[in-house]
C-alpha cells in the first residue's frame, strides 16, 4: 500500500474539474501523493487516461466515481471506488443521470438568460467534449461573462438554491446508490454527509440501512463538513463499524480546495482495495 498522502475523491474535466485527467495525475505527483482517486461526477470517461499519465510516477490511481443521488429534497453524493465499469446496470444508471443533469441545465440557463447576459453557448464552450455538464459550467460561463468573480460567487448567489433559478435533476435514491455499487463490485462512500447548509443532516436509522446495504465508510475528512459534523460522523462511523476518510474534492482552479488538504490512512486504503472487486487500481 501506499505510504504518503493519499486522495481520494478529485475531479477532472471529465465531469467539472478544470484539468484534464492528465493534468490532474501531474498535479497529484507534483503534490507528493502516493495514491489518487479519480472521482468524476457520475461518470468513468478519465480513468484510462488517468492511468496512462500515472505510468512509471509511483502514484497508484484508485478508478472511482462520484454518483449523485438524491434524499428528499437533498443532493447527496456517494464515492463509488473499484466497481466494474461495465456493470450493465451502472452504465444505464449514470446515462440517465447524466442526461438528466443536462436537461436540468438547459433549464436553469433558460430561466438566469431571462435577467442576465448568458446562452446555451456560453456554457457550453466551458465544458469539454463527453463531459458531465453541470452547474459548475453554468457558473464558469457566469464568470466569463463578468456577472460574478469566480466560481464560488457563482453559487453563492446567482446559482444559489435560494437564487431562483434552482431546479433538481433525476438520481436514485442513497441506499439505490449503495446496492448499485456494490453489485458492480464496488466500495461505496458517503461524500461530505454533514456540509454547512447545503445537506441535511441524515438520521441514524438511514446510516445504519446504507451500512446494511454494503456502505464502507464516511468522508469525514473534508473541508465543507462543519465540525460538529464531523463528531457525528466519527460517532455514527464507530456505532455502525464504518470505516473514516478523508479528502481534498480538488478541482483544479474551479475549488479552492488543494490536493491532499484532507488525507485518507493507508490502513483505510488497503480494506478498500481489500473489498473491490469489480476493477484493480492502477500501480504507476
Amino acid at each position: 500500500m501506499p505510504d504518503g498522502p493519499i486522495d481520494l475523491h478529485t475531479h477532472s474535466a471529465v465531469s467539472d474539474g478544470t484539468e484534464t485527467p492528465t493534468q490532474l495525475v501531474r498535479a497529484a505527483v507534483a503534490a507528493g501523493l502516493s495514491a489518487l482517486a479519480i472521482t468524476d461526477h457520475d461518470s468513468t470517461a478519465g480513468w484510462q487516461e488517468a492511468f496512462t499519465a500515472a505510468a512509471e510516477t509511483g502514484l497508484t490511481v484508485i478508478p472511482g466515481m462520484e454518483l449523485s443521488t438524491n434524499y428528499g429534497p437533498a443532493s447527496v453524493h456517494v464515492l463509488a471506488y473499484l466497481f466494474d465499469p461495465n456493470n450493465g446496470e451502472v452504465v444505464a444508471e449514470t446515462a440517465r443521470i447524466r442526461d438528466g443533469r443536462l436537461h436540468r441545465a438547459e433549464r436553469i440557463v433558460e430561466r438566469i438568460a431571462a435577467d442576465y447576459d448568458l446562452t446555451w453557448d456560453d456554457v457550453l464552450a466551458e465544458a469539454s467534449d463527453g463531459s458531465t455538464l453541470g452547474r459548475p459550467h453554468i457558473a464558469d460561463a457566469l464568470v466569463r461573462k463578468g456577472h460574478v468573480p469566480n466560481r464560488s460567487a457563482a453559487f453563492e448567489s446567482i446559482l444559489h438554491w435560494r437564487g431562483g433559478y434552482y431546479e433538481k435533476y433525476y438520481a436514485p435514491s442513497p441506499l439505490e446508490g449503495v446496492r448499485m455499487i456494490v453489485g458492480a463490485g464496488g466500495v461505496p462512500v458517503l461524500a461530505h454527509p454533514a456540509t454547512h447548509s447545503k445537506y441535511r443532516a441524515m438520521e441514524d436509522g438511514v446510516i445504519r440501512q446504507l451500512a446494511d446495504a454494503g456502505l464502507f465508510g464516511l468522508e469525514v475528512g473534508h473541508r465543507d463538513n462543519t465540525e460538529d459534523g464531523k463528531r457525528w460522523l466519527l460517532k455514527l462511523a464507530k456505532k455502525f463499524g464504518l470505516e473514516v476518510t478523508g479528502s481534498s474534492d480538488y478541482h483544479g482552479e474551479g475549488k479552492p480546495n488543494r490536493l491532499a488538504e484532507n488525507s485518507t490512512s493507508p490502513e483505510v486504503l488497503a480494506k478498500l482495495v481489500e473489498r473491490g472487486t469489480g476493477t484493480a487500481p492502477y500501480v504507476g
